[in-house]
């Protein structure tokens, strides 16, 4: 019975890929591939030219059929541009399909930049929590950075350089002075691992570059930069919520939304953020 074969890829140096993985990319009849310009600069460096097709997020509906009629014929290889498919990457849909139609699985463990950042950033990695790539609309990161504020464990998530500023001041806003890492480029040339405050990273990545991976520390009850419980005002203080408020002001979020959202980033009632909210229209006339 053919196989499917899940490979995990280099996400920098392309010595990292392990033995096992160049036999098995060497062997199968197919590699399908996030991106096969970037795939095929992988095979070009192991000196093999297997064949290539695109199995991406925007594609893999259309696609699917096809993959699975040439996994009949033979085995094929699923890898993403870097690390291992369907972690913050295609790939788990033709997993589940290949499975259920009896085809044979197999993993080809390899790099991981999740568990690479947790290494370097000095945090325990006993647990964590792996967040992915947050929300693109600022009021929906802030929700997912206020549900996860209260984990115990260390936060890990991935962020592109044109959005890293604006994460970055969401998790000052959130977290406050916890401690983080920002690994930026890892495994490559220029690999760069900054360790402070959101706001002190802000100061430092004024023209970020490259992929990054953020490893917050978790929380920790002496912490004094945490949202804890308590009255209202204790919770809006540490949440900046006229700051919140105001971004969102600036970014022509309108009222109803803004208010929404923020309540339900901070737990505040609406009635107190609404009040913020006025407040602030005030202040600006």
């Amino acid at each position: 019975m053919p196989t499917l074969y899940i490979v995990g890829t280099p996400i920098g140096n392309l010595e990292d890929l392990t033995p096992r993985a160049a036999r098995i990319l060497a062997e199968v009849s197919l590699v399908a591939a996030e991106d096969t310009r970037v795939t095929r600069r992988l095979l070009s460096h192991l000196g093999i030219r297997p064949r290539t097709t695109s199995f991406h997020q925007h594609n893999w509906r259309e696609k699917m059929d096809g993959v699975l009629a040439e996994l009949a014929e033979g085995d094929v290889a699923l890898v993403t541009d870097a690390g291992m498919p369907g972690i913050s990457d295609p790939g788990s849909e033709l997993v589940v399909a290949a499975a259920e139609a009896g085809f044979n699985v197999e993993v080809v463990p390899g790099p991981s930049a999740v568990t690479a950042a947790l290494a370097l950033s000095g945090f325990s990695g006993d647990a964590f929590l792996f967040l992915g790539f947050l929300p693109r609309r600022k009021i929906d990161r802030l929700a997912a950075l206020r549900e996860a504020s209260m984990s115990a464990v260390p936060l890990v998530l991935f962020e592109a350089p044109h959005r890293l500023r604006a994460t970055l001041a969401d998790l000052d806003t959130v977290f406050g002075g916890r401690q983080l890492a920002v690994c930026r480029e890892l495994t490559k040339l220029h690999e760069e691992v900054f360790r402070g405050a959101a706001a002190q990273a802000l100061d430092h990545f004024t023209l970020p570059r490259g992929e990054v991976v953020l490893v917050v520390q978790g929380w920790q009850a002496e912490d004094s930069g945490q949202p804890r419980a308590g009255g209202e005002d204790e919770v809006a203080t540490e949440l900046n919520l006229r700051q919140m408020l105001s971004d969102l002001k600036e970014d022509g979020v309108r009222a109803k939304d803004a208010v929404a959202a923020v309540a339900e980033s901070t737990g505040l009632a609406k009635n107190r953020v609404y009040q913020a909210w006025v407040e602030l229209g005030r202040e600006s006339e």
